[in-house]
């Protein structure tokens, strides 16, 4: 973990961009700014990023990214399982999927890092300029307007409130953006019919750790190699989680057992309700990210399905279109409103795309076969997209899911001087 700042309550601070949200947006944004010789400063309501079964999908357009800003053999020894193929076990028949060895890109392959891993590494490195500060236990409340003008936030830190003042507010606050609802910004639904219980299952037996998906019976569970134990993830129809507990523990591991026996014994790991946790899917975006002094970018902006592990990696790109169109304006204290519509303009399209994708991937996937209580069942139609046009689309599918529909480059120079002495990690 980086240096952290810790203001003192009634403290009033001024810089040029205030970031709210320390996840993969907010962060990068911070350290792309930073590195261009931006004051910034990063809230983050939590005092550190360990959390689980947060997006941790890297993808080739990421990677790339890192390539280019010189942090790539850093990442890949944090993330050492690659996946040059996304790669589907349906009904016991092992089905090669979307794959990246064709695409135009350093890396040709997705990775998992603990995002927690990834978002350390990237608070070190910004904390390296002297122009950025990171707030942990620093929750944003409230905007803080003159007239129609946001001119920075409220805070309640670990001394008390304070606030700041800025010529940018960015909301990068997530699903639940709390400078979303200050704002008053709508919010359109697409209704998506599942969750996902995520959990923890000690590795037993002989399990190929390269699939990443398993449909049997018609349920679906996911399965993300962390060396000595998998981050799995039971797909269940939305809202029914409370039913899935009424029939107990040892209903729910049989369950999963059913769809992999060769968990074994690991599956017993799971002893408590405490060990499960509900990931409540939604896929929403807003019309609107920009208000004078203030835009939402990631999933503030944009909350995205876990279909094809998009999430982090657009999140990421709004970052990084942000910096290439508003860095040098945030630098000589210029943005406009038409600066911040401009982030949007470029942004919102690939993201709309990408959600008409994943629903799309969901109508195939989950055609409304199950029944309320249960596991999600996968729609019949799969198998035939399974068998008869995989051929076709994964060379595309693997351009779309590993590049996105506008992938983003690295255009802010580096012009702000590093500390003298190395940053506390």
């Amino acid at each position: 973990m980086s240096e952290s700042h810790a203001p003192l309550s009634g403290s009033q601070i001024r810089t040029r961009c205030c970031i709210v949200g320390g996840g993969p947006a907010g962060l990068f944004l911070g350290y792309l700014l930073a590195r261009t010789g931006v004051e910034v400063i990063v809230l983050e309501k939590h005092k550190d990023f360990l959390r689980d079964f947060r997006g941790d999908t890297i993808h080739p357009s990421t990677l790339q990214l890192l390539h280019e800003l010189g942090l790539l053999d850093e990442f890949l020894k944090i993330a050492d399982k690659h996946f040059e193929s996304l790669n589907l076990n349906f009904e016991g028949q092992q089905i090669s999927g979307p794959y990246f060895t064709h695409l135009p890109t350093e890396c040709k392959f997705i990775t998992f890092a603990p995002q927690w891993d990834f978002l350390n590494m990237i608070a070190r490195h910004a904390s390296e300029y002297p122009n950025f500060q990171l707030h942990l236990q620093a929750e944003a409340k409230q905007l803080i307007r003159d007239g129609e003008h946001v001119i920075g936030v409220k805070v309640n830190g670990l001394d008390g409130e304070y606030e700041i003042f800025s010529d940018l507010v960015v909301g990068a606050d997530g699903r639940g953006s709390q400078m979303r609802i200050d704002a008053g910004v709508e919010i359109i639904e697409k209704g998506i019919p599942i969750d996902v219980l995520w959990f923890r299952v000690g590795k037993q037996g002989n399990i190929d750790d390269n699939t990443l998906a398993r449909i049997k019976n018609g349920r679906m569970l996911i399965t993300i190699d962390r060396g000595d134990y998998f981050q799995a993830g039971l797909i269940i129809h939305k809202g029914f989680f409370d039913e899935i507990k009424q029939e107990g523990l040892e209903a729910f591991r049989n369950r999963i057992q059913e769809i992999l026996p060769e968990l074994g014994e690991g599956v017993a790991e799971i002893d408590s309700w405490d060990k499960v946790r509900l990931l409540t899917v939604q896929l929403n975006h807003i019309t609107n990210w920009a208000q004078p002094g203030l835009l939402l970018i990631g999933d503030a902006a944009h909350a995205m399905s876990p279909v094809g592990g998009v999430g982090v990696n657009l999140a990421v790109q709004d970052a990084v279109a942000t910096a290439n169109l508003l860095a040098d304006k945030l630098y000589e204290g210029r943005v406009t409103l038409a600066d911040l519509q401009a982030v949007q303009h470029r942004r919102e399209r690939p993201a709309l795309k990408t959600q008409r994708m994943q629903v799309f991937a969901h109508q195939r996937l989950f055609g409304g076969h199950s029944a309320p209580g249960k596991p999600v069942s996968v729609a019949w139609g799969i198998r035939k997209t399974a068998r008869l046009l995989a051929p076709i689309l994964k060379r595309t599918a693997g351009k779309l899911i590993g590049m996105g529909f506008l992938p983003e480059h690295i255009q802010t120079p580096e012009r702000a001087a590093k500390n003298s002495t190395p940053v506390a990690p």
